[in-house]
């Protein structure tokens, strides 16, 4: 079978992109030809797949989208397949992979009225709207139980075209046999001492994350905790803002900045505690990632992924609405309790050996060849 799968943009160390190469890769081992459209292609292409590198360019990216929409359904008209996959929402997908959170819904509860009369909101809303409508014929994959209702309530999309996956954690950042080897050689390429405590913030787009609200509650620490505290940012995005932010926070070298990076799973065994107290997040992959590798996790309730955490009972979880304050003193009773987080850390491994928090990939290749078959 031919697939093309569809994206604005593919790099190494997006959660979307490596889902995406985790099911398309999926999809070729049991025998189907990959072909992929982007106007953005940064990385390695896998053996056997054929990218194509879409160009178009605009000055605003509603523009881009609908070019590369153009361009697009040209080149399948000329060279046809048998499933076209989105992991963005856009027209004439046999399936959607949803990635993101409803739009609409985000319009109308965080916007300004405005912002609906603007050519942006037009394009978003219509492009949704090609994919939820009743009269679509779009199976929809959903990766967050939380967003399926608000798609049901502004677009009445039949319950059967949803199909609820399970998360997908890859293997290689559970907790190996010699997690304890890996974690001292960690510390000792950091210079952290035994009594040395790390936090990790990972992933990319600083400002939705809640990078802010993480340097305000290390700034908070009790005086002996915040001494011997540093946190590391992993991402791509310009760190420039909070630098500025912890520079004027008085946290001076405690804060270290690092572009994305493929060894993520030494920073999960090395650190003490991964933050992550972000504005929205549709699913949150870095909190599984974390539970699997026994790092306990302060999160807030608006991540897709955060029941998970408490589930497990593998650290704790900022409730809504959110408050500052709270964070501030959930981190510091977090760090300041050697005990508890050795027992989160035993929650979150015996959880990684029990619960399916792996099969994303094959159940999304379910859907994909069997829709319309």
């Amino acid at each position: 079978m031919r697939l093309a799968f569809i994206l604005y943009k593919y790099f190494p160390y997006g959660g979307l992109q490596r889902d995406f190469m985790r099911i398309a890769l999926e999809c070729q081992q049991r025998g189907h030809s990959i072909r992929v459209y982007t106007p953005i292609w940064e990385g390695e292409v896998p053996e056997g797949f054929e990218v194509v590198v879409v160009p178009v360019k605009a000055l605003f990216n509603h523009h881009r989208n609908e070019k590369l929409t153009a361009w697009v359904q040209a080149d399948l008209r000329e060279r046809p397949v048998d499933r076209v996959i989105g992991f963005n929402k856009m027209p004439g997908l046999d399936v959607y992979y949803a990635a993101d959170g409803c739009f609409e819904d985000k319009a109308q509860t965080l916007r300004n009225p405005l912002y609906r009369r603007w050519g942006r909101y037009k394009h978003f809303a219509e492009y949704e709207r090609a994919v939820f409508a009743p009269e679509s014929s779009t199976e929809i994959l959903m990766i967050s139980e939380v967003q399926q209702p608000l798609f049901v309530k502004h677009y009445e999309t039949p319950a059967e075209r949803f199909h609820l996956l399970p998360p997908g954690i890859a293997q290689d950042r559970r907790a190996p046999a010699n997690a304890a080897e890996i974690r001292a050689e960690f510390r000792r390429e950091f210079a952290l001492g035994d009594n040395d405590l790390l936090l990790v913030q990972i992933g990319s787009g600083f400002k939705t994350k809640g990078l802010d609200r993480s340097l305000k509650a290390l700034a908070a620490l009790p005086g002996e905790l915040k001494q011997r505290t540093q946190l590391m940012v992993i991402g791509q995005d310009d760190p420039k803002p909070f630098q500025v932010q912890a520079k004027a926070l008085g946290l001076g070298d405690q804060v270290k900045f690092l572009k994305g990076r493929s060894d993520i799973p030494r920073f999960l065994l090395g650190a003490d505690l991964l933050i992550h107290p972000a504005y929205n997040e549709n699913t949150g992959t870095v909190l599984l990632e974390a539970l699997v590798a026994g790092l306990p996790v302060l999160v807030s309730d608006v991540c897709g992924y955060a029941h998970y955490i408490e589930d497990a009972d593998a650290g704790r979880v900022v409730p809504s609405p959110f408050e500052q304050s709270t964070l501030n003193r959930m981190l510091a009773e977090m760090l300041a309790d050697d005990a508890r987080r050795e027992a989160w850390q035993r929650n979150g491994l015996a959880y990684a050996e029990t619960a399916d928090l792996y099969s994303m990939p094959q159940r999304a290749a379910d859907v994909i060849l069997a829709v319309h078959a």
